[in-house]
């Protein structure tokens, strides 16, 4: 290996370090949350689109599923953020994630 190579590996491993160390530094902190345990139904969504479900509550996140308008869902929990819109952690049908909380109207009359 002659030095060139040498330091086009150096740079390569130092550039994975970093992002692997970015990756955990941009993780959403958990803010002062409040249990919600109740149905709610998916709002403000055109009819031809879907409310994206994040794997964390933040709009960068990993994408774990999608709801279409005017669908219930149990919400578990809702958490305020800081500067930006509450994120509320649902479930339907087997996906569970977090979506942006201004997409939920809560239903107070559902029988299960």
């Amino acid at each position: 290996m002659n030095k060139a190579q040498e330091k086009v590996l150096v740079a390569t491993l130092c550039g994975i370090i970093i992002t692997a160390a970015a990756g955990f530094a941009v993780q959403p902190t958990m803010a002062a949350g409040y249990t919600v345990d109740n149905m709610a139904q998916v709002t403000g969504v055109s009819q031809w689109d879907k409310l994206n479900v994040r794997k964390w509550p933040a709009g960068y996140s990993q994408k774990v599923g999608a709801l279409k308008p005017g669908v219930h869902v149990w919400v578990e929990r809702c958490i305020e953020v800081k500067n930006s819109a509450d994120w509320c952690l649902v479930d339907r049908n087997g996906i569970t994630g977090w979506v942006n909380s201004r997409f939920l109207t809560e239903v107070y009359d559902w029988d299960i």
